[in-house]
């Protein structure tokens, strides 16, 4: 089930650019369940395209796993590979939801995008597939708006 993954167990550098990184995927082990899959990335960091200052984000992936789930360390490599990439919050937030829906073909994927501000507005970033199927506990993603020191 494992043989064909090329990171997990290994020492891997963080890949230069999300377009260098290795995103995996393991069958899932209840395809004939439908259950919620859920990723937080607190402390994700990516480069403004013009400054080239960093931004950071609060970033909450949610999906529903067809015949597949992503294998965690290959996501976090991912992630972590956008220190050096220079996009706007629109595009690394619907990137990394894109990238995911055509690796694992999910039954349902949603991002929550929860930048901290940049120029004293916060951005916040949402996409989905669609309408969520019905059945399956889709629990709020628990990320506050931003309210600065109070």
């Amino acid at each position: 089930m494992t043989q064909h993954l090329t990171q997990l167990g290994q020492h891997v550098a963080l890949p230069a650019s999300p377009e260098q990184a290795v995103l995996e995927k393991v069958a899932s082990p209840h395809p004939d369940l439908r259950y919620l899959v859920r990723f937080a990335a607190p402390e994700f960091t990516s480069l403004c395209p013009i400054t080239g200052q960093p931004d950071f984000a609060h970033l909450v992936i949610d999906y529903i796993p067809g015949d597949w789930i992503v294998e965690s360390k290959s996501l976090k490599l991912f992630l972590g590979s956008f220190r050096n990439h220079g996009a706007f919050h629109e595009a690394c937030t619907v990137q990394i939801a894109r990238t995911l829906v055509d690796l694992l073909a999910p039954v349902w994927l949603r991002i929550g995008g929860y930048w901290y501000p940049r120029g004293g507005i916060p951005i916040d970033v949402f996409w989905q597939t669609g309408a969520p199927p019905e059945g399956v506990w889709i629990p709020d993603q628990g990320v506050s708006g931003y309210r600065g020191r109070g």
